[in-house]
């Protein structure tokens, strides 16, 4: 057993105290329990244009749900905000930076698709904001229903997994905020000089999957059309690949190119093909081992043991999507061959 001198004791018990004083600096209460973790506020350079990025992986208590990003941007006339984040309490905490930053209102939030790490968030600014309007992509009516009393049962069976799996940020008194405006293909706005460009891209992740386009500042919000850095999630009924990948494909060839883009998740970029490329690869890969093993009649344990994920296996949120990503691809292409 080691025995400290007084200076080394000393040093720990202000180790101790630091620790603990950061972990107090950063535990901020909010109408919807505190939120512990770090919530920095990211500028984009030379631009009004602000963001939060979320912890990689899967919503859990261990992030408190904050696994997704999220931004705004200041005009003369108000904020435009993208994505609200995936619990009341981080919505909160978005508005509290957004506070931080000007005193102008939301003049609106622009949703990129209806997922609950994107969308819960909305309470927060419905309940401590004014209730601004929610514009989102018209397929996003389908998982919004209308009311918090009428959900369609995947979002209503999602709230009620993530009351379990994040309570106390999402309770009973969590609900869903359908929007109050959507579009069809796309739709151009201008607020306070500054001109938003939104263009549906899906389905492709999601049926309502949409990005939003600041030409003014050479910024992209791509939503969960781009991954960056974790294992894109693939696994729903609602995903459709093709027009995925014809979705980045679009985003390759935007013209001029975006001088920086901040994805659904992950670190932000300065060069769009280079953060299109891991998601198009990944795509791909999965689906050409899923085609040949179904093509060779190989039963699908054998075929996932099979393949060489190094590539990817090391990646967040690996663990959690990748072997459902795969079968999902490998029942689609099964049911393919029977047509």
């Amino acid at each position: 057993m080691s025995i400290c001198t007084k200076w080394q004791l000393a040093s720990l018990l202000c180790v101790i105290v630091t620790a603990t004083a950061a972990t107090a600096v950063e535990r901020t209460s909010t109408p919807y329990g505190p939120v512990s973790l770090r919530f920095t506020l990211h500028q984009v350079t030379g631009t009004p244009v602000y963001y939060v990025i979320g912890r990689s992986g899967v919503p859990s208590a261990d992030n408190e749900g904050h696994t997704s990003n999220a931004g705004f941007v200041v005009t003369d006339d108000g904020v435009v905000v993208f994505d609200a984040l995936g619990t009341p309490a981080l919505g909160y905490r978005l508005l509290q930076r957004i506070r931080e930053v000007t005193d102008q209102p939301i003049e609106r939030i622009v949703i990129s698709h209806y997922h609950a790490d994107h969308i819960y968030g909305l309470q927060a600014f419905e309940e401590h904001a004014g209730d601004p309007p929610v514009w989102a992509q018209r397929a996003t009516l389908g998982y919004a229903g209308g009311t918090a009393a009428s959900q369609g049962e995947d979002a209503q069976r999602r709230l009620e997994q993530r009351r379990e799996a994040l309570f106390p940020w999402v309770s009973e008194n969590t609900h869903i905020v359908a929007p109050d405006h959507t579009f069809d293909t796309e739709t151009t706005f201008e607020v306070g000089g500054v001109t938003f460009e939104l263009k549906h891209l899906g389905p492709a992740h999601a049926p309502g999957d949409s990005i939003m386009l600041v030409r003014d500042y050479g910024v992209l919000f791509s939503g969960d059309v781009i991954y960056k850095g974790r294992v894109p999630f693939l696994d729903s009924p609602e995903t459709d690949i093709d027009r995925w990948l014809q979705g980045l494909d679009y985003l390759s060839g935007l013209q001029p190119q975006p001088r920086f883009v901040i994805p659904g998740h992950g670190a932000p970029s300065e060069d769009v093909r280079k953060a299109v490329t891991m998601n198009r690869d990944y795509i791909n890969y999965v689906r050409s081992a899923m085609r040949k093993a179904v093509a060779d009649f190989v039963p699908f344990d054998e075929a996932y043991a099979a393949v060489d994920w190094s590539a990817y296996k090391d990646m967040p949120a690996f663990d959690g999507s990748n072997r459902g990503n795969a079968y999902r691809i490998y029942l689609e292409t099964e049911a393919e061959s029977f047509q």
